[in-house]
């Protein structure tokens, strides 16, 4: 078994654990670099990034998206 072969393996059995390895190593160097409120809101604004973009790929309207999201206006 040569390595390109055992790091598939690898990633195949314990790719949520990878993932949520790098996910922490990257929350811990954005908190160690802009400091804990600076950083919940950029995870903030990646996850909102995340979500509006997962609707739009599924084709739906960046309106109707939005009417969801933020809560309708009283005037």
């Amino acid at each position: 078994m040569n390595a390109v072969d055992y790091l598939r393996e690898l990633w195949h059995e314990h790719r949520r654990e990878i993932i949520g390895g790098i996910a922490g190593l990257i929350i811990g160097i954005i908190i160690i670099t802009l400091g804990f409120f600076k950083a919940l809101f950029v995870i903030f604004c990646t996850l909102l990034g995340y979500y509006i973009g997962k609707n739009v790929d599924r084709k739906e309207d960046i309106r109707s998206l939005l009417d969801k999201l933020l809560p309708p206006s009283n005037r």
